[in-house]
Protein backbone atom coordinates (compact mmCIF):
# COMPACT_ATOMS: atom_id res chain seq x y z
CA UNK A 1 0.00 0.00 0.00
CA UNK A 2 2.67 2.63 0.79
CA UNK A 3 4.44 1.75 -2.47
CA UNK A 4 1.23 2.20 -4.51
CA UNK A 5 0.47 5.46 -2.75
CA UNK A 6 4.00 6.71 -3.46
CA UNK A 7 3.65 5.79 -7.13
CA UNK A 8 0.33 7.63 -7.39
CA UNK A 9 1.87 10.71 -5.77
CA UNK A 10 4.78 10.58 -8.22
CA UNK A 11 2.39 10.33 -11.17
CA UNK A 12 0.41 13.27 -9.86
CA UNK A 13 3.57 15.33 -9.36
CA UNK A 14 5.15 14.43 -12.70
CA UNK A 15 1.96 15.00 -14.71
CA UNK A 16 2.18 11.61 -16.41
CA UNK A 17 -0.86 11.04 -18.61
CA UNK A 18 -2.11 7.65 -17.45
CA UNK A 19 -5.87 8.19 -17.10
CA UNK A 20 -8.59 7.85 -19.71
CA UNK A 21 -10.11 11.03 -21.04
CA UNK A 22 -13.17 12.35 -19.24
CA UNK A 23 -16.48 12.83 -21.08
CA UNK A 24 -15.97 16.60 -20.90
CA UNK A 25 -12.61 16.44 -22.67
CA UNK A 26 -13.99 14.03 -25.27
CA UNK A 27 -16.86 16.42 -25.94
CA UNK A 28 -14.50 19.40 -26.31
CA UNK A 29 -12.23 17.44 -28.65
CA UNK A 30 -15.20 16.37 -30.74
CA UNK A 31 -16.42 19.96 -31.04
CA UNK A 32 -12.95 20.84 -32.36
CA UNK A 33 -13.16 18.08 -34.96
CA UNK A 34 -10.65 15.85 -33.17
CA UNK A 35 -12.08 12.36 -33.57
CA UNK A 36 -10.78 8.88 -34.35
CA UNK A 37 -11.26 8.38 -38.08
CA UNK A 38 -9.40 6.96 -41.04
CA UNK A 39 -9.60 8.80 -44.38
CA UNK A 40 -8.47 5.57 -46.06
CA UNK A 41 -11.88 3.94 -45.54
CA UNK A 42 -13.88 6.50 -47.59
CA UNK A 43 -11.28 6.55 -50.37
CA UNK A 44 -11.22 2.77 -50.74
CA UNK A 45 -15.01 2.50 -50.60
CA UNK A 46 -15.39 5.31 -53.15
CA UNK A 47 -13.03 3.51 -55.53
CA UNK A 48 -14.96 0.27 -55.07
CA UNK A 49 -18.32 2.03 -55.54
CA UNK A 50 -17.13 3.74 -58.73
CA UNK A 51 -16.01 0.43 -60.20
CA UNK A 52 -19.38 -1.17 -59.49
CA UNK A 53 -21.11 1.88 -60.99
CA UNK A 54 -19.08 1.41 -64.16
CA UNK A 55 -20.02 -2.28 -64.23
CA UNK A 56 -23.76 -1.63 -63.79
CA UNK A 57 -23.95 1.51 -65.95
CA UNK A 58 -21.51 0.31 -68.60
CA UNK A 59 -24.04 -0.18 -71.45
CA UNK A 60 -25.74 3.15 -70.68
CA UNK A 61 -22.43 5.04 -70.61
CA UNK A 62 -21.35 3.36 -73.83
CA UNK A 63 -24.53 4.37 -75.65
CA UNK A 64 -24.34 7.94 -74.41
CA UNK A 65 -20.68 8.34 -75.38
CA UNK A 66 -21.24 6.85 -78.84
CA UNK A 67 -24.25 9.08 -79.37
CA UNK A 68 -22.33 12.19 -78.29
CA UNK A 69 -19.28 11.50 -80.49
CA UNK A 70 -21.48 10.28 -83.34
CA UNK A 71 -23.43 13.51 -83.24
CA UNK A 72 -20.20 15.52 -83.43
CA UNK A 73 -18.95 13.66 -86.52
CA UNK A 74 -22.27 13.23 -88.30
CA UNK A 75 -24.09 16.50 -87.72
CA UNK A 76 -21.63 19.11 -86.49
CA UNK A 77 -18.82 19.04 -89.07
CA UNK A 78 -20.74 21.24 -91.53
CA UNK A 79 -22.08 23.52 -88.80
CA UNK A 80 -21.62 27.24 -89.29
CA UNK A 81 -19.17 28.50 -86.66
CA UNK A 82 -20.82 31.40 -84.85
CA UNK A 83 -20.86 32.50 -81.23
CA UNK A 84 -24.43 31.34 -80.75
CA UNK A 85 -23.88 27.96 -82.43
CA UNK A 86 -20.69 27.25 -80.44
CA UNK A 87 -22.31 28.17 -77.12
CA UNK A 88 -25.33 26.02 -77.94
CA UNK A 89 -23.06 23.11 -78.90
CA UNK A 90 -20.98 23.26 -75.72
CA UNK A 91 -24.07 23.74 -73.58
CA UNK A 92 -25.63 20.63 -75.09
CA UNK A 93 -22.47 18.60 -74.56
CA UNK A 94 -22.13 19.88 -70.97
CA UNK A 95 -25.64 18.67 -70.17
CA UNK A 96 -24.91 15.26 -71.67
CA UNK A 97 -21.65 14.95 -69.69
CA UNK A 98 -23.49 15.89 -66.47
CA UNK A 99 -26.07 13.20 -67.21
CA UNK A 100 -23.23 10.71 -67.67
CA UNK A 101 -21.42 11.66 -64.47
CA UNK A 102 -24.42 12.39 -62.22
CA UNK A 103 -24.95 8.78 -61.04
CA UNK A 104 -21.26 8.44 -60.18
CA UNK A 105 -21.23 11.78 -58.31
CA UNK A 106 -24.32 10.78 -56.31
CA UNK A 107 -22.84 7.40 -55.38
CA UNK A 108 -19.54 9.03 -54.36
CA UNK A 109 -21.31 11.53 -52.08
CA UNK A 110 -23.48 8.86 -50.47
CA UNK A 111 -20.57 6.48 -49.87
CA UNK A 112 -18.33 9.23 -48.49
CA UNK A 113 -21.01 10.50 -46.11
CA UNK A 114 -21.96 6.99 -44.97
CA UNK A 115 -18.36 5.91 -44.35
CA UNK A 116 -17.63 8.98 -42.20
CA UNK A 117 -20.97 8.67 -40.40
CA UNK A 118 -20.25 5.06 -39.46
CA UNK A 119 -16.85 6.08 -38.04
CA UNK A 120 -17.69 9.25 -36.11
CA UNK A 121 -21.45 9.80 -36.31
CA UNK A 122 -22.94 13.19 -37.12
CA UNK A 123 -20.33 15.95 -36.77
CA UNK A 124 -20.39 19.35 -38.46
CA UNK A 125 -17.78 21.93 -37.41
CA UNK A 126 -15.58 24.57 -39.01
CA UNK A 127 -12.99 24.41 -36.24
CA UNK A 128 -10.38 22.45 -38.28
CA UNK A 129 -10.61 25.10 -41.05
CA UNK A 130 -9.65 27.99 -38.78
CA UNK A 131 -6.12 29.33 -39.40
CA UNK A 132 -3.65 28.52 -36.65
CA UNK A 133 -0.33 30.35 -36.34
CA UNK A 134 1.40 27.40 -34.67
CA UNK A 135 1.15 25.53 -37.96
CA UNK A 136 3.60 28.06 -39.41
CA UNK A 137 6.17 27.36 -36.70
CA UNK A 138 9.19 25.74 -38.44
CA UNK A 139 10.27 23.98 -35.25
CA UNK A 140 6.89 22.30 -34.83
CA UNK A 141 6.91 21.49 -38.53
CA UNK A 142 10.29 19.78 -38.20
CA UNK A 143 9.02 17.78 -35.23
CA UNK A 144 6.00 16.65 -37.21
CA UNK A 145 8.17 15.85 -40.23
CA UNK A 146 10.50 13.56 -38.31
CA UNK A 147 8.05 12.39 -35.66
CA UNK A 148 6.57 8.97 -35.03
CA UNK A 149 3.37 9.83 -36.85
CA UNK A 150 5.27 10.76 -40.02
CA UNK A 151 7.17 7.48 -39.83
CA UNK A 152 3.91 5.56 -39.49
CA UNK A 153 2.40 7.40 -42.45
CA UNK A 154 5.52 6.64 -44.53
CA UNK A 155 5.34 2.94 -43.64
CA UNK A 156 1.63 2.89 -44.41
CA UNK A 157 2.14 4.50 -47.82
CA UNK A 158 5.02 2.14 -48.60
CA UNK A 159 2.88 -0.85 -47.64
CA UNK A 160 0.04 0.30 -49.91
CA UNK A 161 2.43 0.93 -52.79
CA UNK A 162 4.11 -2.48 -52.45
CA UNK A 163 0.85 -4.43 -52.10
CA UNK A 164 -0.84 -2.61 -55.00
CA UNK A 165 2.21 -3.15 -57.18
CA UNK A 166 2.29 -6.81 -56.22
CA UNK A 167 -1.39 -7.27 -57.10
CA UNK A 168 -0.96 -5.53 -60.47
CA UNK A 169 2.07 -7.68 -61.24
CA UNK A 170 0.32 -10.94 -60.32
CA UNK A 171 -2.82 -10.11 -62.28
CA UNK A 172 -0.89 -9.02 -65.39
CA UNK A 173 1.39 -12.04 -65.13
CA UNK A 174 -1.63 -14.34 -65.03
CA UNK A 175 -2.94 -12.70 -68.23
CA UNK A 176 0.37 -12.70 -70.13
CA UNK A 177 -0.71 -15.38 -72.62
CA UNK A 178 -3.91 -13.53 -73.42
CA UNK A 179 -2.01 -10.26 -73.81
CA UNK A 180 0.34 -11.86 -76.37
CA UNK A 181 -2.67 -12.80 -78.50
CA UNK A 182 -4.07 -9.25 -78.62
CA UNK A 183 -2.16 -8.49 -81.83
CA UNK A 184 -4.30 -11.03 -83.67
CA UNK A 185 -7.67 -9.89 -82.26
CA UNK A 186 -10.06 -7.26 -83.62
CA UNK A 187 -10.09 -3.85 -81.95
CA UNK A 188 -13.44 -4.50 -80.26
CA UNK A 189 -12.07 -7.60 -78.49
CA UNK A 190 -8.98 -5.68 -77.43
CA UNK A 191 -11.10 -2.95 -75.83
CA UNK A 192 -13.26 -5.58 -74.15
CA UNK A 193 -10.20 -7.33 -72.72
CA UNK A 194 -8.64 -4.08 -71.50
CA UNK A 195 -11.93 -3.04 -69.89
CA UNK A 196 -12.42 -6.32 -68.06
CA UNK A 197 -8.77 -6.33 -66.95
CA UNK A 198 -9.07 -2.76 -65.65
CA UNK A 199 -12.22 -3.61 -63.69
CA UNK A 200 -10.60 -6.75 -62.24
CA UNK A 201 -7.53 -4.78 -61.15
CA UNK A 202 -9.73 -2.04 -59.69
CA UNK A 203 -11.76 -4.50 -57.59
CA UNK A 204 -8.67 -6.25 -56.25
CA UNK A 205 -6.90 -2.99 -55.44
CA UNK A 206 -9.99 -1.42 -53.82
CA UNK A 207 -10.61 -4.53 -51.71
CA UNK A 208 -6.99 -4.59 -50.56
CA UNK A 209 -7.04 -0.86 -49.74
CA UNK A 210 -10.23 -1.37 -47.74
CA UNK A 211 -8.59 -4.13 -45.67
CA UNK A 212 -5.60 -1.87 -45.01
CA UNK A 213 -8.00 0.98 -44.17
CA UNK A 214 -9.66 -1.16 -41.47
CA UNK A 215 -6.26 -1.68 -39.87
CA UNK A 216 -5.53 2.04 -40.19
CA UNK A 217 -8.83 2.85 -38.46
CA UNK A 218 -7.92 0.75 -35.44
CA UNK A 219 -4.49 2.40 -35.33
CA UNK A 220 -6.05 5.87 -35.56
CA UNK A 221 -8.40 5.02 -32.71
CA UNK A 222 -5.51 3.77 -30.59
CA UNK A 223 -3.50 6.90 -31.35
CA UNK A 224 -6.50 9.11 -30.59
CA UNK A 225 -7.12 7.43 -27.22
CA UNK A 226 -3.43 7.78 -26.40
CA UNK A 227 -3.43 11.49 -27.20
CA UNK A 228 -6.62 12.01 -25.20
CA UNK A 229 -5.18 10.60 -21.99
CA UNK A 230 -5.06 12.90 -18.99
CA UNK A 231 -2.92 13.16 -15.91
CA UNK A 232 -4.42 12.97 -12.45
CA UNK A 233 -3.75 16.69 -12.07
CA UNK A 234 -5.65 17.41 -15.30
CA UNK A 235 -8.66 15.51 -13.95
CA UNK A 236 -8.47 17.41 -10.65
CA UNK A 237 -8.26 20.74 -12.45
CA UNK A 238 -11.18 19.85 -14.70
CA UNK A 239 -13.28 18.78 -11.73
CA UNK A 240 -12.39 22.03 -9.97
CA UNK A 241 -13.43 24.06 -13.01
CA UNK A 242 -16.73 22.20 -13.29
CA UNK A 243 -17.65 22.11 -9.63
CA UNK A 244 -15.90 25.31 -8.62
CA UNK A 245 -13.26 26.00 -5.99
CA UNK A 246 -13.99 23.93 -2.82
CA UNK A 247 -13.39 26.98 -0.62
CA UNK A 248 -15.85 29.06 -2.61
CA UNK A 249 -18.37 26.21 -2.59
CA UNK A 250 -18.01 25.89 1.19
CA UNK A 251 -18.62 29.63 1.62
CA UNK A 252 -21.68 29.47 -0.64
CA UNK A 253 -23.09 26.53 1.31
CA UNK A 254 -22.42 28.30 4.58
CA UNK A 255 -24.22 31.39 3.34
CA UNK A 256 -27.15 29.31 2.10
CA UNK A 257 -27.33 27.57 5.46
CA UNK A 258 -27.41 30.90 7.29
CA UNK A 259 -30.13 32.23 5.02
CA UNK A 260 -32.17 29.06 5.59
CA UNK A 261 -31.73 29.47 9.35
CA UNK A 262 -32.84 33.09 9.14
CA UNK A 263 -35.96 32.12 7.20
CA UNK A 264 -36.65 29.36 9.71
CA UNK A 265 -36.30 31.73 12.64
CA UNK A 266 -38.72 34.17 10.97
CA UNK A 267 -41.35 31.41 10.98
CA UNK A 268 -41.11 30.75 14.73
CA UNK A 269 -43.45 33.66 15.72
CA UNK A 270 -46.14 32.07 13.50
CA UNK A 271 -46.02 28.76 15.39
CA UNK A 272 -48.88 27.45 17.55
CA UNK A 273 -46.56 25.70 19.98
CA UNK A 274 -42.87 24.95 20.55
CA UNK A 275 -42.19 21.48 21.97
CA UNK A 276 -38.91 21.22 23.88
CA UNK A 277 -36.66 18.60 25.46
CA UNK A 278 -36.28 21.10 27.37
CA UNK A 279 -32.64 22.06 26.75
CA UNK A 280 -31.35 19.96 23.84
CA UNK A 281 -34.21 20.04 21.29
CA UNK A 282 -36.92 22.46 20.23
CA UNK A 283 -39.54 21.90 17.50
CA UNK A 284 -42.02 24.58 16.40
CA UNK A 285 -45.38 23.34 15.08
CA UNK A 286 -48.15 25.09 13.20
CA UNK A 287 -51.57 23.83 12.15
CA UNK A 288 -54.14 25.50 9.90
CA UNK A 289 -57.12 23.27 9.23
CA UNK A 290 -58.03 25.19 6.06
CA UNK A 291 -54.59 24.88 4.43
CA UNK A 292 -52.93 21.85 6.03
CA UNK A 293 -53.87 18.20 6.24
CA UNK A 294 -51.75 17.72 9.36
CA UNK A 295 -49.63 19.82 11.75
CA UNK A 296 -46.38 20.96 10.09
CA UNK A 297 -42.89 21.49 11.46
CA UNK A 298 -41.90 25.09 10.64
CA UNK A 299 -38.66 25.20 12.70
CA UNK A 300 -36.45 22.88 14.68
CA UNK A 301 -33.05 23.06 16.32
CA UNK A 302 -30.61 21.44 18.69
CA UNK A 303 -28.61 22.98 21.54
CA UNK A 304 -27.89 26.62 20.55
CA UNK A 305 -30.60 26.68 17.87
CA UNK A 306 -33.05 25.18 20.32
CA UNK A 307 -32.22 27.99 22.77
CA UNK A 308 -32.75 30.63 20.05
CA UNK A 309 -36.11 29.09 19.07
CA UNK A 310 -37.25 29.20 22.71
CA UNK A 311 -36.11 32.80 23.06
CA UNK A 312 -37.94 33.92 19.91
CA UNK A 313 -41.04 32.00 21.00
CA UNK A 314 -40.94 33.71 24.40
CA UNK A 315 -40.52 37.16 22.83
CA UNK A 316 -43.55 36.57 20.57
CA UNK A 317 -45.70 34.90 23.29
CA UNK A 318 -45.70 31.49 21.60
CA UNK A 319 -46.55 28.75 24.07
CA UNK A 320 -43.63 26.42 24.91
CA UNK A 321 -44.32 22.93 26.22
CA UNK A 322 -41.87 20.37 27.57
CA UNK A 323 -42.28 16.85 26.20
CA UNK A 324 -38.96 15.01 25.96
CA UNK A 325 -39.92 11.91 23.94
CA UNK A 326 -42.17 13.86 21.54
CA UNK A 327 -39.55 16.59 20.99
CA UNK A 328 -36.83 14.04 20.27
CA UNK A 329 -39.08 12.02 17.93
CA UNK A 330 -40.16 15.08 15.97
CA UNK A 331 -36.56 16.34 15.69
CA UNK A 332 -35.19 13.02 14.45
CA UNK A 333 -38.02 12.00 12.11
CA UNK A 334 -39.14 15.21 10.44
CA UNK A 335 -37.61 18.04 8.44
CA UNK A 336 -38.60 21.67 8.27
CA UNK A 337 -41.69 21.99 6.08
CA UNK A 338 -42.80 18.36 6.57
CA UNK A 339 -45.99 17.16 8.20
CA UNK A 340 -46.00 15.24 11.45
CA UNK A 341 -45.74 11.43 11.00
CA UNK A 342 -49.00 9.54 11.35
CA UNK A 343 -47.99 7.62 14.47
CA UNK A 344 -47.35 10.94 16.27
CA UNK A 345 -50.73 12.48 15.41
CA UNK A 346 -52.30 11.52 18.72
CA UNK A 347 -49.53 13.02 20.85
CA UNK A 348 -49.36 16.20 18.79
CA UNK A 349 -53.16 16.54 18.78
CA UNK A 350 -53.21 16.38 22.59
CA UNK A 351 -50.55 19.09 22.78
CA UNK A 352 -52.41 21.34 20.32
CA UNK A 353 -55.71 20.77 22.12
CA UNK A 354 -54.09 21.86 25.37
CA UNK A 355 -52.60 24.92 23.66
CA UNK A 356 -55.97 25.86 22.18
CA UNK A 357 -57.59 25.58 25.59
CA UNK A 358 -54.95 27.89 27.02
CA UNK A 359 -55.64 30.39 24.24
CA UNK A 360 -59.40 30.05 24.72
CA UNK A 361 -59.88 28.53 21.22
CA UNK A 362 -62.07 25.58 20.19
Amino acid sequence: MPHNRLRMDLQLFSGEKTEKATPKKRSESRNKGQVAKSPEIPSSLILLACIFCLIMLGPFLQRQLLAMFGDAFMHRLNMEVTDQNVLSLFGNYAIQILILLAPIFIVVLVVAFASYYVQIGWLFTFEPLKPKLEKLNPIEGAKNLFGVRSLVEFLKSSLKLITVGLIVYLVLWSKKDRMLELAHLPIQDIFSFVGSLTIQLGIYVAALLFILAIGDFFYQRYEFEKNQRMSKQDIKDEYKNIEGDPLIKAKIKERQRRMALMRMMQEVPKADVVITNPTHFAVALKYDSEKMDAPTVIAKGQDYLALRIREIAKQNEVITMENKPLARALFERTEVGQSVPGDLFQAVAEVLAYVYRLKGRR
